[in-house]
């Protein structure tokens, strides 16, 4: 038989980590699939780690980052360069992960050419289409797209039930970042340094980075890590400083001279995951981390108005803080004081995955393709 040339595209360090499981498997069966990889390189640096984490060889590149972008032009790159190369590989499918501007225009330029799209992680949503923003647009525009969704929970799946999507055209397999990160934890061996000199000190790791957070929230937040450092001696605050220089600019004038506060460049993968696993726990707006941490029995501040993933919420694991300062004191404050509500917390089953969503969706692709005559069980989150 022809072997199906599937194009996985994606542009950011959360993309491909959670591409790199699919990817994996989608090169073991090579008797089905032709798999190429496209990057966009929305995020340069950031994403150049986890290609060499991963071993990812890009069959292209388009290399579209440049400072102080703009979503216009993003998208604007996204769709010239992949119009070029859809004319020269004329793909069988086209594979897209999350909710970023490189996903959205990529599903946008396959759909021009008449390519079927596989979402990875579909069906997340808030109730606000500027919160987050673009990303809530953006996947719900996706979802319009594309002919396969890979629904990572059974809240996700329904949301694209109640949007219309058939039931046969949804797959739920569980959320590939918990494979990423599985994978990851059980080979990596050397802890940052740091860790070293904070042995008995409790940790809050933090992140944040969302185009809602920019300005006034941000430096409210930075009020809030203050205090934090200010009334509890032991404890230590690493923070994972973005790349983009509106969160840093912020980020550094606020915090510099905190001496209990470390502002670290972003934290490559397995780092990331040494922090995870140390922190007593975390303050985020990153959607990854949300799903991430509860592995690892660490409770998440989610400094949002909105979440998509409320299966985190939900289960106890997370709690949803918000951007004002009096609000995220007083639960940290509570973690911090409280062992009893940090526990219930912490002992929270992650309702995001078991390790095994890559594999469910290969086999709902073959299954789709009619190549293989049953589909994957779901996921029983």
């Amino acid at each position: 038989m022809q072997r199906l040339k599937i194009m996985s595209i994606f542009g950011t360090r959360p993309e491909a980590i959670k591409m790199a499981p699919v990817l994996k498997i989608l090169k073991e069966e090579k008797k089905y699939f032709e798999s190429k990889i496209i990057v966009t390189a929305q995020h340069r640096e950031m994403l150049d780690q986890v290609l060499n984490l991963f071993s990812l060889s890009p069959r292209y590149d388009l290399n579209i980052m440049e400072a102080n972008q703009t979503l216009f032009e993003i998208t604007k790159k996204t769709l010239k360069g992949l119009n070029e190369i859809f004319l020269k590989e004329k793909p069988d499918l086209v594979l897209v992960q999350g909710d970023t501007t490189s996903a959205f225009a990529s599903a946008l330029s396959a759909f021009y050419h008449q390519i079927p799209v596989g979402h990875i992680e579909a069906g997340l949503r808030t109730p606000l289409i500027y919160n987050p923003f673009p990303e809530e647009m953006n996947r719900r525009l996706i979802s319009v797209i594309s002919s396969l969704h890979f629904a990572p929970t059974y809240w996700a799946k329904n949301n694209l039930l109640l949007n219309g999507i058939s039931p046969k055209n949804i797959f739920l397999t569980g959320n590939t970042v918990i494979d990423a990160m599985l994978h990851i934890s059980k080979n990596i061996k050397s802890a940052p340094q740091l860790l070293n000199k904070l042995k008995n000190k409790r940790i809050i790791l933090v992140e944040t980075h969302r185009r809602e957070n920019f300005g006034k929230p941000l430096e409210e937040f930075c009020k809030t890590l203050k205090k934090i450092v200010k009334n509890f001696t032991d404890v230590e605050i690493i923070f994972s400083v973005h790349k983009n220089p509106k969160v840093r600019e912020v980020i550094f004038k606020k915090l510099v001279n905190s001496a209990q506060i470390h502002l670290l460049e972003p934290l490559d993968y397995p780092d990331l995951i040494h922090f995870m696993k140390k922190s007593y726990f975390i303050m985020t707006d990153s959607g990854g981390i949300q799903e991430e941490a509860p592995s690892f029995g660490k409770p998440v501040l989610v400094l949002r108005k909105t979440t998509e993933r409320p299966e985190g919420v939900q289960a106890g694991a997370a709690k949803l803080a918000g951007v004002k300062s009096s609000k995220i004191y007083k639960i940290a404050e509570q973690l911090l004081k409280n062992e009893r509500e940090y526990q219930k917390m912490a002992k929270t089953i992650n309702p995001y995955g078991d390790g095994k969503a890559a594999l469910r969706i290969v086999q709902a692709i073959l299954y789709f393709l009619k190549i293989k005559h049953y589909p994957p069980k779901e996921f029983k989150g």
